[in-house]
This record gives C-alpha cells, structure tokens and sequence, in this order.
C-alpha cells in the first residue's frame, strides 16, 4: 500500500533528489551544508522504512521495488552533481561510474531474474560497498561546506579514498551477481 509509513519514508527519498539538485546547483557553502543535512535525513528514512516495514509485518511488494529504486535515483543524483562541480574529478570519476553503471546493470538483471522468479540476495560484501558508498558521497557533500566551518576537517581526502574503496567493491560484488545472473540465463553453472 503506498500510504504505509514505510513506503510514504521511501517515497520521500525519490522526492528528495530534485531538492539534492537545486541545493547543490552552483552552490555555496550553505547550500552544501543543507545538502548534507538532507542527505543524513534520507539515509536515516532508509534505515527507518525497512525497519518499520520488518518490525510491523508490512512489508509489501511495491516497497521491495520502491526502495533499492530510491536509493539508485539518489545515488546517481548525488554523483552527477558531484561531478558537475568539480568535486569528483579527473581519475575520481572512474569509481563514481562504476558505481553507477553497476546500479543499471545490477537493476536489470534484478528485473530479469524476478521473471524467472529467482531472487537475487544483497551479498554482505555488497553491504560493505553500500557503507563505503554513503560514507564517501556525504563525505564529499560536506567537504565544500566543512571547507568554510571547519577548515581542517578531512572531508575530501575521505570521501575520494572511499569513492575508489566502494568502487573495487561495486566491480567485485556486480562480478558475482552478474556471474549468477548469467547462470540463470544460459542454464550453465556459475563459474
């Protein structure tokens, strides 16, 4: 049902990207900060809307859509920006596109094997991707803003090491669900 709680939680970090744009569009320090903000409170909805959904017995089929859907769409939002204003830049955008071309491939193939009826499990190295993903994309929206408030701050240096740390995860774990993808597709045995 789209009025649970959970899902309304979801719902509100697609709604949320527009806004991640406008605030990060040739922003200033406050706009950055904002940004941030933001950021922490969608990251909290996606604790919050699973665990709601687990803890009251709600889960439904269009929050099991909805939710990897807003993550990917945030995801892909925050990182273009980034690389719109010079926050990733130069080798950094190799991690930050492999990070977004997996999301495409991984999505498709999710659709795929759900027409087969094969699920698809989030592997725990894939969780430690998520971790070094999200540690990375608010470590570089806050560094424009830490830049002015907290000058000292390592915010940059963090979030460009985790960007490189989420991508060799995001090459490895896109690996394994693609060799199980590919498993199913052609009837073969993984490899």
């Amino acid at each position: 049902m789209l009025s649970s709680l959970p899902n309304l939680l979801t719902l509100s970090r697609i709604l949320a990207v527009p806004l991640f744009v406008i605030l990060m569009w040739k922003a200033s320090w406050v706009g950055y900060t904002a940004a941030f903000i933001l950021y922490c409170l969608a990251g909290l909805t996606d604790y919050l809307d699973g665990y709601l959904a687990r803890a009251n017995g709600t889960v439904s089929k269009l929050g099991v859509f909805l939710d990897p859907v807003a993550d990917k769409i945030m995801v892909a939002a925050v990182i273009v920006m980034l690389i719109h204003n010079d926050h990733i830049a130069g080798w950094h955008v190799i991690p930050a596109l492999v990070i977004i071309l997996r999301e495409i491939t991984v999505s498709g193939l999710r659709e795929f094997l759900a027409t087969a009826r094969v699920g698809l499990p989030v592997s725990q190295l894939a969780k430690w991707k998520t971790t070094f993903q999200m540690i990375s994309l608010g470590a570089l929206i806050l560094a424009p803003a830490s830049a002015h408030w907290w000058p000292a701050l390592p915010s940059q240096p963090v979030g460009l090491i985790t960007l490189w740390l989420a991508g060799v995860l995001t090459l490895v774990t896109g690996w394994d669900y693609l060799r199980i993808g590919l498993k199913h597709m052609t009837g073969e045995p993984a490899k």
